[in-house]
């Protein structure tokens, strides 16, 4: 095997960019950020992960190097380290989500005038009415089933992508050795390479591009959804359809209403510890739970079009979930399921540039 140099996936150069990009917005707003330290240490973090695994991949290859293994054992080493890169990315995504907090907390809060617009469009705050109507142990388990299935179902998706990849090379007479002892050809699972451009990676790249422009929304647009402002203003003072102003109140300020529904149910101490975990005031609007769930789905149908007899009943459980457990507005739902197809279009096309 020639020595070549260290590449990188199609993933990490679009994290690459995501973290160029919000570097410079952090030397540009240095004197309102809280702990920029704290930003620096993360991405430099992210920085040495993704040098580690990259250069780890290219340092053990030599072991498959000599001609007996590189048959072998070459396919199989570049086919898991490639996974395993691509999920760190994906991982990665829980440290740069409240990353996004930590920009738009020295902005102005908005969440007044996405609280009067649901009032406005429907007459009511959907997200009181529907717990309220909806209190059973049942629709509450539910719908947080669906809610914790957001990831879930991006790695099954994902997976699925491989495994189909996998399978296709394998039994693909081009990647098959003739045995002469059973006149037939014989697979060689060994033999799959995962390629730059591959399906696979491609997919990954434009969901964790999806992502990202959702992020960039996030930083710029200060709304912290209806569980964080409904409980700084009061329940009586949103029902009497007072929605004030609060400014940088959610600068230092994180309390969250308590869960509706069944709070002891299993997939509801789930969603409560997941929030415990990673949850904070921002990202509402436009929600990229239904967003990306609804990208999962476009995806799923064009690649793996059978994934969606599980995936439809969830994505349809984790819509009403976002109003139901108070994350959203009504409005940031419906922006979010309009988004969808334009986060679709925009990430495709910025993934096949770095391609």
């Amino acid at each position: 095997m020639k020595n070549k140099v260290i590449s990188f996936l199609a993933v990490e150069k679009v994290a690459a960019v995501y973290c160029a990009l919000t570097c410079v917005l952090m030397l540009i707003m240095m004197p309102r950020l809280v702990d920029p330290v704290g930003m620096a240490v993360m991405r430099v973090e992210w920085l040495a992960m993704t040098l580690c695994l990259a250069f780890a991949q290219r340092f053990t290859a030599r072991f498959f190097a000599s001609p007996d293994r590189e048959r072998v054992g070459v396919g199989l080493h570049s086919s898991i380290f490639t996974f395993i890169r691509v999920s760190a990315q994906m991982a990665w995504l829980a440290v740069w989500y409240p990353d996004t907090y930590e920009f738009n907390r020295s902005f102005n809060n908005l969440d007044h005038l996405f609280a009067a617009a649901d009032q406005s469009l429907f007459g009511c705050q959907p997200s009181l009415e529907f717990s309220q109507a909806l209190p059973s142990a049942f629709w509450s388990e539910a719908f947080n089933l669906g809610y914790w299935s957001y990831f879930p179902m991006i790695g099954l998706l994902l997976v699925t992508i491989f495994i189909k990849e996998w399978c296709h090379s394998s039994f693909d007479p081009r990647h098959s050795s003739f045995d002469p002892r059973h006149s037939s050809f014989v697979p060689r699972h060994s033999s799959f390479v995962i390629r730059p451009s591959s399906l696979f990676i491609s997919v990954a790249a434009t969901i964790l591009t999806a992502f990202f422009l959702y992020y960039v929304i996030y930083i710029f647009l200060p709304v912290v959804g209806p569980q964080f402002y409904f409980q700084a203003v009061g329940i009586a003072e949103i029902q009497q359809e007072h929605f004030p102003s609060l400014g940088t109140y959610f600068s230092s300020h994180t309390e969250m209403l308590p869960p509706p529904g069944w709070a002891d149910g299993l997939f509801s101490r789930l969603v409560a510890m997941a929030h415990e975990a990673g949850e904070r005031p921002t990202a509402a609007f436009p929600s990229s739970h239904i967003g990306i769930s609804t990208l999962l789905l476009l995806l799923a149908r064009r690649h793996a079009p059978k994934l969606l007899f599980v995936l439809v009943p969830l994505w349809t459980l984790l819509c009403c979930a976002t109003v139901y457990i108070q994350a959203h507005y009504l409005v940031d739902a419906i922006a979010g399921l309009i988004s969808a197809p334009l986060a679709l279009w925009a990430a495709s096309r910025l993934v096949k540039r770095l391609h």
